[in-house]
Parts: C-alpha cells; structure tokens; sequence
C-alpha cells in the first residue's frame, strides 16, 4: 500500500499537471473569426490548415513550458521516490530482523536522493539516445536511394540496444538503493556492493530477476486481453463507462506491478539481511552422549592401550 500510494500520487500529479498546462498553452493561442470558420468547414485539409495557422510561431512557447513542467515533475519524482523507497525498504529490513535494533544508525537520505537522480539522467539519456537512433536511422535513407525498411530496422535494432543499456543501468541503481536503507553506503558505495552483491551471489540475483519479469509479464498479458472486453462493447455501451472499464483494468494492473516490484526488493533485501551460510544439516553437530552408549562407543573417554613392555 506505501508503494502503491507514492508511486499513485505522482501519477495523478503528472497527469493533472499535463492536462493544467495544456489547457494554459491553449489558453494563449489566439484564434481569428477565418479560422474559427475553418475549423467549423469539417473539411480536414481547411481544419489542418486551421490547426497549423494557429499553432505557427507558438513553439517556443510550448519547448519552454515543458522543459518546465520536466525539471519540476522531476525533482518532485526524485524527492517522492526517495521518502517513498526510505519508508518501505526500512520496513523490508526490520521484517527480516529477529530482534530490530532500536538504536539503528541515521539513514542517508541523500544517498537516495543522489541515486533518483542518477535514474533521472539515466532516463534523459535513454531519451537522446532514441533521438540519436532516429538521426542515425535517417542517414540510411536518403533522396536519392531511399530505403524505408532499413532506416526502420536500424531505428528499431538501435532502440533495443538503449533500452537494454538502460533498463540494466536502471536495476543495478534501484539495488543500490538496498544497501542504502539497509547498510547505511553513500551513493557510489552503493553502487559498488551492489555490483558486488550481483558477482558473489550471481544466480540467485539472475533467479530473482527471471521469475519476478516472468509474473510481471504475465501480469501484463492477462492485462492487455482483459481490456479488451470493455473495447469490444465500445459501439454498445456508453463511451463513461467504456473508458471507466479500460481505467479499473488499468489500475488493477498497475496494482499487481507495484505488488511485484516490492516482492522484488523484498528479495534482495533477503540476500543481504541473510548472509550465504553452509547449510546446518550439511555442517558435522557433535552429539552428547546417552545413557545407552558404552564406554568404547565415545571416542575419548577410554584411554588406548599402553604397548606391552
């Protein structure tokens, strides 16, 4: 429930905050009576005329509003996240305690603020690399040999590669935060035991990530079919309750993500609260001797025998 309410929260925050600035940016665009007319044609080549008449000479407006609108969503997801993963992973660890210490150090706060911020750039970067991939792409197809198909493949197979670079470079710094909470490392320390923690106990870390995206997957599968029960009511049922369908589908999902994604960190926060010990039943226990054994049965208890002289 803590993880469903940050991550929720921001949620609507973003979506309010898109639908205040879009209206505000509409708010300022300025709109003739010719215009107007040809908006009113429902012709589409007069309303697209319309449209790009208006919208000429307001993007500026619109880069500025939402570089904006960007650094503010960002530095509240930084702020939300890091409260959000201090309180759960502190519970995590506490579950995982037999006797919690009561006099538990002082958490690092910016140690989880500077890991945020890294996935933010991580994310930014990701971004510029899309845009470096369409750039790339675009120089395979040119006027006077186009070739749509591999500028196509070439988008797609470069879009992979960030998305794998990121998505791995986005889980290592998500672990870190396990040794922030629970071991009390600084940002880069972090990053470093998690790096080290994926080395010594690899399988177990592979195993975590496999089952965890395996459920996730799944999850997402069961997801994109049952919306499709609302959709295909679409032309009977009002469009209120169509949308209200789509939307209850939508968060029970985003409900069973968040609940696999703390399962997740609960697993990590297993392997590094519970140290990788020899099994008990493989180590040697030495048993007390019972009134059954005899004195020849107890190694030690009888001296041997002196040689004969």
């Amino acid at each position: 429930m803590a993880e469903i309410s940050w991550r929720w929260t921001f949620g609507l925050t973003l979506i309010v905050s898109l639908l205040f600035a879009v209206r505000e940016y509409m708010s300022t665009l300025p709109v003739t009576a010719a215009e107007m007319f040809l908006l009113r044609s429902r012709q589409p080549a007069l309303i697209l005329q319309a449209i790009a008449q208006i919208l000429h000479g307001s993007a500026p407006r619109a880069v500025g509003a939402g570089i904006v609108l960007a650094l503010a969503l960002t530095i509240a997801w930084i702020v939300l996240g890091s409260l959000g993963r201090a309180a759960i992973l502190k519970e995590l660890f506490e579950a995982f305690q037999e006797n919690p210490s009561p006099n538990r150090p002082a958490l690092r706060f910016s140690s989880l603020l500077g890991l945020n911020f890294l996935r933010a750039g991580a994310l930014l970067a990701a971004l510029i690399g899309v845009v470096g991939a369409m750039l790339l792409a675009g120089l395979a197809s040119s006027k006077a040999n186009p070739s749509p198909g591999s500028a196509l493949l070439i988008f797609w197979m470069l879009c992979l590669f960030v998305a794998l670079a990121w998505s791995t470079l986005n889980w290592y710094l998500s672990l870190a935060a396990v040794f922030v909470v629970g071991v009390e490392r600084s940002t880069f320390e972090a990053l470093a035991a998690a790096a080290e923690l994926c080395r010594s106990r690899s399988g177990a870390v592979a195993a975590i990530a496999t089952w965890f995206g395996i459920a996730h997957a799944v999850a997402f599968m069961i997801a994109t079919s049952v919306v499709a029960f609302p959709l295909a009511f679409a032309g009977v049922l009002p469009g209120g309750i169509v949308l209200g369908g789509i939307i209850l589908v939508a968060m029970f999902y985003f409900a069973i993500a968040d609940f696999l994604y703390v399962g997740r960190l609960a697993a990590c926060v297993f392997l590094v609260e519970v140290p990788q010990n020899v099994p008990q039943s493989l180590s040697f226990q030495p048993q007390p001797p019972s009134d059954d054994d005899i004195l020849s049965d107890i190694p030690g208890l009888v001296p041997p025998p002196e040689p004969a002289t």
